[in-house]
């Protein structure tokens, strides 16, 4: 979503609306992690569950993990939308910019719930044996944001208010599909049904899911820290390059957050059915895929940086060539990132 708005607006809208996408979306993410986090944390432990063979509990924990994140999403939302203005003059902003990264937060706040959802529910798809379903729901809404990005903001001329719009409707839909869709009587493993309070387990998944919060999490931390120099020291061009960065970032490290989502459920169920020989398979299977994309990554990343960021900064030379220089260092970072 932040890389298909950062699109449309870089090119349509302007710098200054560019750099204030990229100001808040740091905080945006950072919210979003608990979806993370349940869902990996909590797709593992009912994977675990159903390897034990206790299939009703795993029906039970599934559908707690869900409304749990349903309901704490309501409130983070709620409170953050209440409080985003003085978030984002902490971060930096002030003038237009301000207001700008006002307009856009408010608006996605009211989808982050179902945006929440949809990061939860990518890894209960494969932990209900249904990953295809999770890639359809994925490229729906990918679609349905750009197509809407092109209407908003390409022609109709909406700005930042029409990227919002896009990026919101796109994860209302990616959060309701799969609530329905696992709500009703389906060919997967899961499905929501009644539950009751479960601290223990609400604990043990958030746990499981720590590794993935904190990545994430202090992804954000450091991004908006590095906005907040940016901004003092370089400019919108500083926080636009650092921006492009990011996006071009979050397309490559999705090569590793999709494989560790796909694999969680799986380790989760070998290992509930104490299957050690095949956890140590796909341990040393998995450190071979992670070392061949790590490096492909880096020599991929160093050959493309000219035209990558060319997408994005064509119509500035100056910035450019500070994002191509820029996203030429940062790219050994994809040599430690997948492990």
């Amino acid at each position: 979503y932040g890389v298909v708005d950062g699109f449309f607006l870089s090119n349509f809208v302007g710098k200054t609306a560019f750099a204030a996408v990229n100001l808040i979306l740091p905080f945006l993410m950072g919210l979003s992690t608990l979806g993370f986090m349940i869902g990996t944390g909590g797709s593992a432990l009912v994977s675990k569950t159903y390897g034990e063979g206790d299939k009703e509990k795993a029906q039970k924990l599934f559908s707690l993990f869900v409304y749990t994140t349903l309901i704490l999403g309501a409130v983070i939302a709620t409170v953050a939308f209440i409080f985003i203005r003085p978030i984002a003059m902490l971060l930096g902003a002030e003038g237009e910019l301000l207001e700008l990264c006002v307009l856009y937060g408010r608006i996605s706040l009211i989808s982050m719930p179902f945006f929440m959802l949809q990061l939860e529910f990518q890894s209960f798809f494969v932990a209900a044996e249904k990953p295809q379903l999770g890639l359809f729901v994925t490229i729906t809404a990918g679609v349905t944001n750009m197509v809407l990005d092109a209407v908003f903001i390409g022609v109709l001329g909406f700005g930042i208010e029409g990227a919002a719009l896009a990026t919101a409707t796109s994860e209302i839909i990616a959060g309701v599909f799969p609530l329905i869709y696992f709500s009703r009587k389906n060919t997967s493993v899961l499905r929501l049904t009644k539950t009751k309070f479960d601290g223990k387990a609400l604990l043990k998944a958030c746990t499981n899911g720590a590794s993935e919060l904190m990545s994430n999490l202090s992804m954000s931390v450091v991004n908006m820290l590095y906005n907040l120099q940016l901004i003092k020291y370089a400019g919108e061009n500083g926080l636009a390059a650092y921006g492009v960065l990011m996006y071009l970032n979050f397309v490559f490290l999705a090569m590793f957050i999709g494989y560790s989502i796909g694999t969680a459920p799986i380790v989760g169920f070998h290992y509930g059915a104490q299957n050690h020989s095949e956890l140590k398979s796909i341990l040393k299977k998995s450190f071979c895929v992670i070392s061949v994309l790590s490096v492909s990554m880096l020599i991929f990343s160093q050959l493309l940086s000219h035209p990558l960021a060319q997408i994005f900064t064509s119509y500035d030379k100056e910035l450019y060539d500070l994002t191509v220089n820029g996203f030429r260092i940062f790219a050994f970072s994809f040599l430690f990132a997948g492990v």
